[in-house]
């Protein structure tokens, strides 16, 4: 899976389509990531000793890997990610993500 928890997504499919926002969890055994502020849900909540009044929360739901783009800030659009060998300051080779589009580094 291309995307971590941290990057910036544009999603690219279904009632959200455009919303760019940050990845907060990556589940890559489902190949679904949870996204900020898209594909929220009310779940009713019982009462508990740590929530004792209960009630009905919103929360983000998962949406599919395939339905989101990593999001380039500088060229403001969306790309997909691949990776390429670079060598670092002590002249190790290091694995790195880079934007399709650009070629810029993923941060």
């Amino acid at each position: 899976m291309k995307i971590k928890k941290g990057d910036k997504v544009q999603v690219i499919a279904g009632a959200y389509k455009g919303t760019v926002a940050e990845v907060i969890k990556v589940l890559p055994k489902q190949n679904k990531v949870i996204v900020e502020g898209v594909n929220v849900v009310k779940k009713h909540m019982k009462p508990t000793q740590v929530n004792p009044d209960g009630g009905i929360i919103e929360k983000e739901a998962p949406i599919h890997v395939s339905n989101v783009m990593a999001y380039d800030e500088k060229a403001k659009k969306a790309s997909r990610v691949g990776f390429e060998i670079k060598e670092d300051k002590k002249g190790n080779k290091v694995k790195v993500r880079v934007y399709k589009k650009t070629g810029a580094e993923v941060k």
